[in-house]
């Protein structure tokens, strides 16, 4: 049974997401830090699998995640080749990105949110093992993300590889997710996990209003900062998730749109910085700045109009990825077999029927003559 308000968190992850790619508030990550909160999500997600497969986990964990990305590619690798992209063996890295698959001037822009899938694909491979030592060491094995980013942060590790920052930045909110599977969340007390949560909270924002970036306050400049408020954000958001959120369904359009974006996630995800890139410069050929707030909010617009376009081509990966029946849309309620044959027209009974009803043993009623029924329906008219 799934959870309505994780799968509203998912989808207002997504669409934040989007939102801030076309506008570049870095507002945004502050209110809602999205990417953390999809890989605790996703860290949730994969200990359950492992829990009910074991290690077949991580290959149908990878099975439902890289088909998306193949589609991606055969759109926009040939269009890389034929603008400027060398054809070396380092392409392959586009069917499994282990490493930051090779891009064009152009494609590195339009497709930078690979890095989500490189992180994901390296939290995957480490999940039974770090699944292993996470329920023999819990405190240690949550902390150890966060020491590892403190001392890249501090110099103590100089110019380390760009997957160990990103264990350092991401993973400790994969492991929440572990914790919040295992029921580690639910089970600490208010007293406990809300002063947790306003230390790590003021933490990250003491980091956040004393290292400012390049684009400000934006957290996906300030590693560490993002970490530590993540970190308190999830204890809260996810820590103290109800077990569903029924009004969601009790709005028809919130419950669909939330439905079909949890099923298209990963296509809305890898598809809509294209888009955003794409239409820039369009918007500022009728006369719109980038910062016009007209010209701003019509390419947010514009830009989930072609997602969704590109999602009902495409999207439909993902339902065969999972082994699921391939839907234009999903979240169509679908009838269940006993609602079909409720539905379906009675035939009339095939000539010699009573005859067999008798011989088992059924009573028939008589049929009545002509006259009986006219004489029945005066009396029901006369109110007899």
């Amino acid at each position: 049974m799934r959870n309505r308000y994780l799968d509203l968190l998912r989808f207002l992850a997504i669409v934040r997401v989007v939102t801030y790619h076309v506008t570049g508030y870095a507002t945004l990550t502050l209110v809602f830090p999205a990417m953390a909160v999809m890989f605790a999500l996703a860290g949730s997600l994969m200990a359950a699998s492992l829990d009910r497969t074991g290690l077949p986990a991580v290959g149908r964990r990878l099975r439902r995640l890289l088909p998306s990305l193949w589609v991606l590619a055969a759109v926009f690798v040939p269009a890389m080749l034929l603008t400027g992209l060398p054809l070396t063996p380092k392409v392959l890295l586009w069917l499994f990105p282990i490493s930051d698959p090779p891009a064009n001037y152009w494609g590195g822009l339009a497709l930078s949110p690979i890095w989500y899938l490189r992180d994901y694909l390296w939290f995957v491979l480490a999940s039974p093992l770090v699944l292993w030592l996470f329920r023999r060491a819990p405190l240690p094995t949550l902390a150890a993300p966060y020491v590892l980013l403190v001392a890249i942060e501090l110099g103590v590790l100089a110019d380390p590889p760009t997957v160990l920052r990103e264990f350092g930045l991401y993973f400790g909110a994969w492991l929440l997710g572990f914790a919040h599977h295992d029921g580690l969340l639910r089970r600490m007390r208010n007293r406990v996990l809300l002063p947790v949560a306003g230390l790590l909270g003021t933490a990250g924002l003491a980091w956040i209003a004393t290292h400012p970036g390049p684009r400000g306050y934006d957290i996906n400049d300030i590693h560490l900062g993002n970490a530590l408020w993540s970190a308190a954000f999830i204890l809260v958001a996810i820590g103290r998730a109800p077990t569903g959120a029924a009004w969601v369904d009790r709005v028809p359009a919130l419950g669909r749109a939330v439905t079909v974006v949890n099923r298209r996630a990963l296509t809305v995800y890898l598809w809509h910085m294209p888009f955003v890139v794409a239409l820039t410069p369009l918007v500022g050929l009728v006369g719109w700045s980038p910062r016009d707030p007209v010209g701003l909010w019509l390419r947010v617009g514009l830009v989930f109009v072609l997602v969704g376009v590109v999602t009902l081509l495409v999207g439909w990966v993902e339902d065969r990825a999972a082994r699921r029946t391939p839907e234009l849309v999903p979240g169509r309620p679908r009838r269940s077999a006993a609602d079909r044959a409720a539905a379906a027209p009675a035939s009339p009974a095939p000539a010699g029927a009573e005859g067999a009803l008798v011989g088992a043993g059924v009573r028939v009623p008589a049929p009545r003559r002509d006259g009986e029924r006219v004489l029945e329906g005066a009396r029901w008219l006369s109110g007899r």
